[in-house]
């Protein structure tokens, strides 16, 4: 019998407990509920929406309006890259045979001029070399004149044939000596017509190639440098042109002479007009190609390396557009305020496209069609419209 009274405790209790956890998730349920159909309705009255204002209210916050206007709308393609000079136009300069630096005034952004010495190296090699060829110079004078004197003896057979053809042949091996080593005295900037027995230079001189400006330098004073070595770089900003990247996607948007309008990110009230000129048939691993442009004045400030964003005018389209002050962003989608009573504004969805010179392309047009659309204090509508919803 005591058995019996624990089991019926037992199942009196479990049933209490199976009722509350019952209650307890209808109240929850309900709660949960109230508080979905709370918000959805707080969503709809945004979407939805309706604003009012008063009297004062509009005095305070003047309420113009504008309807949809035909535009052309300018599709602009945004790109970026750097200012690049042609390999004609960028030297690095080397000696060809080594030798030590003996003396350089040159500084990183100093002008040089075409033919200017920059530079003078020194090594005894050179003084060999002079000793050279002014050696092989002579020898071939003296082969000359016996060529001459057997040519000579050979016509009153006086002198073989043989012996001539072995002078004619010293004649053109000493010329070949002596004209190699006079390429080799021009590789230097030393003028083996001007080379004498009383002018043999201790060092050679090393000459700009172009007008310009040192880049870099990478030498000092007693260094010795190799053949291989670049003792400078020059830069000519005469010919500079702007190097830029282009998506795959973008390519057949552009063609030669195309024109744009290119700016840095530190001046970018400074335009500069240029247009294309090349466009590469190359595309790279990240589905990038470049497009090479000439600026149409050249400007002293552009620098080589500089980076430059630049825009270019893809095509033109007839389109239904506002001012962009119309446009009122909320939760990352567009919005504009349509009037439809005196005083009473609705705030209704818009898809935007291209944007050019304060107007803005408007995708949904026919749902704006004959419709006042507020074009000030739009931000004043939404924020009434925010504070009416929250309460």
């Amino acid at each position: 019998m005591h058995i019996n009274i624990n089991r019926t405790k037992y199942s009196f209790i479990k049933l209490i407990l199976n009722s509350l956890l019952v209650v307890s998730g209808l109240l929850l349920f309900s709660q949960c509920k109230s508080t979905m159909e709370e918000t959805a309705k707080q969503s709809a009255e945004i979407d939805g929406s309706r604003v009012s204002l008063t009297d004062a209210q509009l005095k305070n916050a003047p309420i113009e309006t504008v309807n949809l206007a035909e535009k052309n709308i300018v599709t602009i393609l945004k790109l970026n890259g750097k200012i690049d000079v042609p390999p004609h136009s960028l030297v690095s300069v080397s000696i060809p045979l080594g030798g030590y630096l003996k003396s350089s005034e040159l500084l990183p952004g100093m002008h040089v001029k075409k033919g200017e010495i920059i530079a003078r190296i020194e090594d005894p090699q050179y003084i060999r070399l002079q000793q050279d060829y002014l050696q092989a110079k002579t020898k071939l004078q003296f082969a000359e004149l016996n060529y001459k004197r057997q040519k000579e003896l050979n016509q009153s057979r006086a002198s073989s044939d043989k012996v001539m053809q072995q002078a004619e042949a010293d004649m053109n091996s000493h010329r070949i000596t002596m004209n190699g080593l006079a390429q080799q005295l021009r590789l230097i900037n030393i003028s083996p017509e001007k080379l004498n027995e009383n002018n043999i230079a201790e060092s050679v001189p090393v000459r700009s190639q172009i007008n310009g400006f040192v880049s870099k330098v990478n030498v000092n004073i007693g260094k010795y440098v190799n053949p291989t070595d670049v003792l400078f770089e020059l830069i000519d900003p005469s010919d500079i042109h702007l190097n830029l990247k282009v998506f795959e996607k973008d390519i057949n948007k552009l063609h030669v002479d195309q024109k744009l309008i290119a700016y840095s990110n530190a001046a970018p009230e400074e335009k500069y007009k240029g247009e294309i000129i090349l466009i590469s048939k190359d595309v790279n691993a990240d589905g990038i190609t470049e497009v090479h442009c000439h600026f149409i004045d050249q400007d002293q400030k552009l620098l080589p390396g500089t980076y430059m964003n630049a825009e270019i005018e893809t095509k033109t389209t007839f389109s239904y557009a506002i001012p962009e002050e119309c446009i009122v962003s909320f939760e990352a989608k567009d919005y504009v305020f349509v009037e439809t009573e005196k005083q009473q504004y609705d705030m209704m969805p818009v898809t935007v496209g291209e944007k050019e010179k304060g107007f803005v392309q408007i995708i949904n047009h026919e749902d704006l069609d004959g419709k006042k659309i507020v074009s000030k204090n739009t931000y004043i509508l939404l924020m009434k419209l925010k504070n009416t919803s929250d309460e």
